[in-house]
Parts: structure tokens; sequence; C-alpha cells
């Protein structure tokens, strides 16, 4: 599991370590683990370290000084090394002098043979954009196209949001000490490693699923398993308009292992032509058992769709509703607000708009914030749809899954993830890890789905991600 620590748990960590080790010492530890991150970036671009030109560009604080320090290791590996300094007076000492004691200059902006930029400008106590002359010194290395390795974070990025609210910096790596924090996953950090510099941390203040992870938690039939007992997810999805919403739902709870999948709607036909397996009815009531209920693709948000996602919310199972249910549900919050059964709500940007004014709440730009505080207020696991999915639980963590792509931004896409947490819901899964665990699942599929039969650039659709669940899991 991936876990993400504040900057406040990181600070407070090192304090102690701090306190215990020789001056700088703490700091050397982290510039060495720097160095091997930028010589493994030199030699996969261009073949080795000896020879090669680094620059870092430094500020005011301590990732300045590991800039210093990773700069001066790299020189005495025969590269040959320069440094901006943005603010001279307030550079560390004494990196800036082993710096200079291994042959590096000191020099106005970067120069245009350099190989690698190192970006120890601001670090996990920045805020804010890059200033003017930083700002136009990381424009002209992106208009060179200079690799920038960041020393903890890209430099104008949000620690805590992965806000990039002006000038930044566009990192291919990023290397960071101790522990990962919020805007490794909430914004583009290229290749992000962590260097363990022995912090005794805290409980993570988010958490992120892994493949291992998936892999021990996704429900597998056992000896004594049938058709029921390893979940009957229900399904209440599509109509008239949008018949192929429930074809896509339906399909990716089968996908997804689940025992037995029973639909109920109007698009009969569709789904049981795509999906013979499937036990089809024409409303919830008439559906028969199941474990949990998925509620919401394309049912439309007329009275009998209202009706049917009333049925399935005064149940005592486990309910995932997104799409049409979404849009029903935020003129009628008490439906779920009053659940005591576990409920995920899936909302994209313009759904979650539509929640948050039903209750009455001001979206924050933090869009774990605002996941956290819908979450509250409805008492449901809130799945913020995004390049980076957020999963709060009001009960428990939050959870981050970056896609590491937007193969998954695609009509439909969110028929399949619906049918996904159903299954695992109706598996018995606790509703949060099973929207992490579907969102992660999705997203590899999405991927996969875009990289296969030809290059990444591949265009995909939801069709091809529901028939990539299978080939996701397998390759986890």
């Amino acid at each position: 599991m991936r876990h993400y620590y504040t900057a406040e748990a990181i600070r407070a960590a090192e304090a102690p370590l701090l306190a215990s080790l020789p001056d700088g010492a703490l700091m050397r530890r982290a510039a060495y683990g720097l160095a091997v991150a930028v010589a493994d970036e030199l030699t996969t671009r261009t073949g080795g370290v000896a020879g090669r030109r680094i620059c870092a560009v430094v500020g005011s604080g301590d990732n300045g000084g590991d800039a210093l320090w990773a700069a001066t290791f790299l020189l005495r590996r025969g590269a040959k090394g320069t440094a901006v300094l943005l603010n001279p007076e307030k550079a560390h000492r004494k990196g800036l002098a082993a710096f200079r004691r291994a042959g590096g200059r000191v020099v106005e902006t970067v120069p245009e043979a350099t190989d690698l930029v190192i970006d120890g400008v601001v670090g996990i106590s920045g805020a804010g954009p890059l200033r003017p002359g930083a700002a136009e010194l990381f424009a002209a290395v992106d208009e060179a196209g200079i690799p920038v390795v960041a020393v903890d974070i890209p430099s104008g990025i949000d620690v805590h949001t992965g806000a990039a609210p002006g000038p930044h910096v566009h990192a291919v790596r990023t290397v960071t000490f101790g522990g990962l924090k919020p805007v490794h996953a909430l914004a583009a950090c290229g290749r992000v490693e962590l260097v363990d510099i022995g912090l005794d941390l805290p409980e993570p203040a988010m958490l992120g699923f892994e493949a291992a992870d998936v892999v021990a938690r996704w429900p597998v039939p056992g000896p004594r398993d049938d058709k029921y007992t390893q979940g009957v997810t229900g399904v209440i999805a599509g109509s008239a308009t949008y018949p192929g919403a429930a074809v896509l739902c339906t399909g990716a709870a089968v996908a997804a292992t689940s025992g037995m999948v029973r639909y109920a709607g109007t698009a009969t036909a569709q789904v049981l032509a795509a999906w013979p397996e499937v036990i089809a009815a024409t409303s919830a009531e008439a559906s028969g058992r199941v474990q949990a209920w998925a509620v919401g693709p394309g049912m439309g948000t007329n009275a009998a769709a209202a009706d049917e996602l009333r049925f399935a919310l005064d149940t005592d199972l486990p309910v995932i509703v997104d799409a049409d249910g979404l849009t029903l549900l935020a003129a009628d919050p008490n439906l779920v607000v009053d659940r005591d059964a576990p409920t995920v709500l899936t909302p994209h940007a313009g759904e979650f708009a539509r929640l948050a004014a039903g209750v009455g709440l001001e979206v924050p730009d933090d869009r774990v914030a605002a996941a956290r505080e819908l979450a509250d207020r409805y008492q449901a696991v809130v799945l913020l749809k995004g390049n980076v999915t957020v999963i709060a639980d009001p009960a428990g963590p939050v959870y981050l899954n970056p896609a590491g792509g937007s193969w998954a931004a695609t009509a439909g896409s969110g028929d399949v993830l619906s049918g996904i947490i159903g299954a695992l819901l109706a598996a018995g899964l606790p509703p949060a890890e099973a929207a992490a665990m579907a969102a992660f699942v999705h997203a590899r599929a999405a991927n996969l789905s875009a990289a296969e039969p030809g290059p990444r650039a591949t265009p995909t659709s939801a069709s091809h991600i529901l028939a990539h669940i299978r080939p996701a899991l397998a390759q986890l």
C-alpha cells in the first residue's frame, strides 16, 4: 500500500532525527539518494555520468542544499556542474562550498549545453507559483527540452493539493525523502522515487492501492463457493435512450468475477444479447435476491427511474450510485444521508457540483478536501473521478489512485467502473476498498486497452476497457 504523509508530519518526523545526527548528516544522506537518481536518469538518457553537464537551480531552503550536495557527489563521479543561485545570500553555505571545491561553477542562467537540471528551488514548505526570475529560467529550460529532476516536489506545485496556480517546474522525475506526499499522486511529478532517510513516521494521511494489495483482496472463489456465495450483483441501468449504459455496466459486473448478475431495466434485449448469462427482469423489485445494487448509468431521471433508485436505497444492501442516479440523488439527498447500509457515490466534476449544491456545500479547490466534505455530508463513500481518482470514506481514510493516463476519459467508461464496484460490493468488500480497487483495475484496463494492439496513441473506448478487465486482473 502506498502511504502519503502531510508536509507537517514529515517535518515532525525529521526533527528528532536531525537532533540525533551530526550537523548536515541528514541532508547529505538525502542528497546522496538524489545523486543516485540523477545519475540513473543521466545514464538512461545519455549512457553515463562522466562528462555530462548538470545544472542545479538553487533556492534558499534545504532543498537548495540537497541540490548542491547532490551536484557535488556527481562532480566527484566525473560530471561537469554549474549552479544558478536564485538568492545568493541565502544559498546553503556548506553545500555551496563543497560544490565549488569539487569544481562546480556558479552561473547566471542554465547553460544551453546542459544535459540535466536539478530543481532545488523550493521544498515541502514552499507555496505558490514560481517567482518571475525562476519562472523565466524554467520556461527557457522547457523550451530547450532539458530534462528536470525535482527535489522533493516540482517547485511551484502545492504539496498538499497538487494545484499549480501559475508557473511551475515540469519534472521528468521527482526524488522525495522519508515519505510520499499528496502532491506525488495529485500532480504531474514525472517518475516519483522515494529515498528512505530513516524517519519514524506516524499513520499516513492518505493511502493508495498497489497491484499486490488488489491481488490480495480481489474475490476468488474457494472450493465451497457457488454462484450465490460469490456475490450476486444487481444492476439498475439503461433506458430506451441509453441501452448501451446497461450493457456496459452489466458486462463489467460479469467481468469482475461476480458469481451472478441480475439486470433490472428496459434494456433487457440488448443486455441479454451481449451477456446471455445475466438474469434479467423489468424492475428491481422483480429481480430476486441480490447482495448489492449498482444504480444509475443511463437510467434517466424520470419518475420511474426515481422509484427504482428509491427501491435500492431503501434496502439494507450496499449500493453504488452513478450518473443519472446522482442527478436524482442531488434533488433528494436524504435518500442517502439517512441510510445505515454502505453507499458509494461516483461523481465526475459536474455531478459533484450538483451533489454539493444539494446539501448546501461550497466546493473548495482542494479535491481531497472537497471529497472528504461531501462524504461527510452524505455519510457515503465518495469517489471523485479524474485523472487522479479521490476516494473519501467518512469513517476512514482517503485513497488516491493516479490513472497514469487519460484513456479512461471516454463515453461510457464510468458505466464500466460502476459495474466493477457493484460486483466488489456484492462480494462483501468494504465500500471504500471496493471503490479504490475498482478504480485501480479500471485504470489498468483503460491503459491496457489503449496499448493493444497498436501504440499507446491508439484510441480506446468503454467497450474496449470492459474487454480488458480480465486481462488487467491477470497482469496484476
